[in-house]
């Protein structure tokens, strides 16, 4: 791994595992359900503590940091080192105790995203990256590295969201042809699938999802050799006043990306996420 990032990839490990620690715990002994204003969805004590404890530990661990999180107020995204924090991605697969929500660790320097790690505390899965390094998945003691699968478009795994099924999606899948389609949960966990080879390709044509959904996915897939980009091809930037992803999420290989992204592009631009 990376060295000039060694101790960063350390310190978010460790932060995501307390934090999957404590989600876990909340959910065994029940907790309440408050909806966020404005129809921003559901938020629980789990998000709430798992939140405060990365934050806590990041501004210790680096001081000089920015930091932004999904469930704090305080959000410093203009230094050129900035943490962005989802302390529980899914927190609708976590109400309903399937398993399939994760920890969002990820570090952007200089607007671009270069190390991440992404956690599912219920099966102990912690898949971490540093863009230009390997990518390694961590389950059952053992660590091990991964890489995107480049499949034929005919055989395309396609991960699509499980709370959010869309129909442009099933357009998409008829577009090009593909089969198999798994609905899971987590914009993280869909990546991470990537990441692996478990799919092939996430698509997520809404403008539904903030940078601290995509910057730990986005270094992940891209420390296994993918990209994650808008549905017009182009990547995010982060620290530059805009949280939310407008233009979409793909996530796939780079040789499988001249085929999928015409047709996300299209199904962008009929939605209205790309003028």
């Amino acid at each position: 791994m990376t060295d000039a990032f060694r101790k960063e990839l350390e310190v978010a490990r460790r932060l995501a595992r307390e934090a999957g620690a404590l989600i876990l715990e909340v959910g065994r002994r029940g907790y309440a359900v408050e909806e966020k204003p404005a129809g921003g969805g559901p938020v629980t004590e789990a998000d709430l503590r798992a939140n405060d404890l990365i934050e806590r530990g990041l501004r210790e661990a680096f001081p000089g940091d920015g930091v932004v999180t999904e469930e704090s107020r305080a959000r410093d995204e203009g230094a050129a080192r900035c943490w962005y924090v989802d302390p529980l991605d899914g927190t609708k697969e976590f109400i309903r105790g399937n398993g399939q929500f994760a920890v969002h660790i990820g570090l952007a320097v200089e607007g671009r995203a270069r190390l991440g790690v992404v956690y599912q505390p219920a099966s102990d899965r912690l898949w971490a990256g540093v863009v230009g390094g390997p990518c390694f998945l961590e389950e059952g003691g053992e660590r091990r590295t991964v890489h995107v699968s480049a499949a034929d478009p005919s055989s395309i795994v396609l991960a699509v969201s499980r709370s959010h099924p869309m129909r442009r999606l099933d357009l998409l899948a008829s577009e090009l042809g593909i089969e198999k389609v798994v609905r899971y949960g987590s914009v993280g966990l869909k990546c991470a699938m990537v990441a692996e080879g478990a799919a092939h390709l996430y698509v997520h044509p809404s403008a539904r999802s903030y940078r601290w959904d995509a910057c730990a996915p986005e270094a992940v897939v891209r420390a296994a050799g993918g990209v994650l980009v808008d549905l017009s091809g182009n990547p995010y930037r982060y620290g530059e006043g805009e949280l939310q992803n407008r233009r979409g999420i793909l996530v796939c290989s780079r040789e499988l990306l001249p085929a999928v992204l015409p047709v996300a592009e299209r199904i962008g631009r009929e939605s209205g996420l790309l003028g």
